[in-house]
């Protein structure tokens, strides 16, 4: 039997690439495939194999001193949803660009917003209503698939784009309203609740485990809509086979959760086309359509 596990720890970590020696080690000994980033903040990543190696995995990770306590989710899937096994060092486990702008301790990011489980999120809009607002903390091509009720979908298209949002004037108006940050499994809004606060947001809060971990909750009969983007060959996944589809092929409008990439192999951008358009060529832009 084969499972995904997906994990992130932010901890000070004093030599990176020996960690990153020993995790491509351990997981070749273990036959396990995904991605692993490590940076001098911490750890993430998200493997895949057979149920008893990623718990001997999990065993040995947890037992480093700097990553004591780290929490393992697990989803279907298994080793053949990657391509292959990538372990590297970054200067950040979450690719800001603010390296500098965020500091760690063994407690976790310091400065980061206010943990909401997702009954705690419930207590919240039950108390606060609407003056609650959603801010996803993902790329738009995740958002535009699955997203949280009402929620404000950035229009980034990578995660190095979010400094430029925050500091556009775009979202001051939220400055002083009770902001949930969200993303798919918590490790983003640890750093974006961090650089809010830092940008003026004054009551802040991160969904504690992220999406994962609310789907786990809720699946669809609480405020989530439509499918999880993930980053494995499955692309998408639906918590319960009820759930809405509320993306919409860009051809023919049809609702899909179904993505392909861009013509233009120098791009490879994510198109969302339905399987019924899938058998045609599509581009990402005008500008892919006719490259120079």
């Amino acid at each position: 039997m084969q499972k995904i596990l997906l994990y992130y720890k932010f901890a000070p970590i004093k030599d990176p690439e020996t960690v990153r020696l020993w995790q491509t080690a351990l997981c070749q000994r273990l036959n396990l495939k995904g991605r692993i980033l490590i940076s001098p903040h911490g750890l993430n990543g998200t493997v895949g194999g057979e149920l008893a190696e990623l718990k001997e995995y999990a065993r040995q990770t947890g037992a480093y001193p700097p990553l004591a306590g780290i929490e393992f989710k697990w989803s279907d899937g298994g080793r053949d949803d990657f391509p292959r096994l990538s372990v590297k060092t970054r200067p950040e486990i979450v690719t800001f660009g603010a390296p500098d702008q965020i500091r760690v301790n063994a407690c976790g990011v310091v400065g980061g917003g206010k943990r909401l489980k997702p009954d705690q999120l419930h207590r919240l809009i039950a108390k606060r209503g609407d003056e609650v607002v959603f801010f996803d903390g993902r790329n738009d091509y995740e958002a535009a698939i699955g997203r949280f009720k009402n929620a404000v979908v950035t229009g980034a298209k990578t995660t190095r784009d979010f400094l430029g949002e925050l500091g556009s004037g775009h979202y001051d108006h939220l400055k002083n309203r009770p902001v949930v940050t969200y993303c798919t499994g918590g490790v983003r809004c640890e750093i974006l609740s961090a650089l809010m606060k830092q940008h003026g947001f004054k009551d802040v809060y991160q969904l504690d485990g992220g999406i994962v971990k609310y789907g786990e909750a809720f699946g669809d009969s609480g405020l989530w809509e439509g499918s999880l983007y993930v980053f494995d060959s499955r692309m998408s996944l639906k918590f319960s086979p009820g759930a809405k589809t509320i993306g919409r092929c860009r051809e023919c409008r049809r609702p899909t959760s179904r993505y392909q990439n861009c013509a233009l192999p120098s791009c490879n951008r994510l198109v969302l086309v339905c399987r019924r358009c899938s058998g045609s060529a599509y581009f990402c832009s005008a500008l892919c359509r006719q490259p120079a």
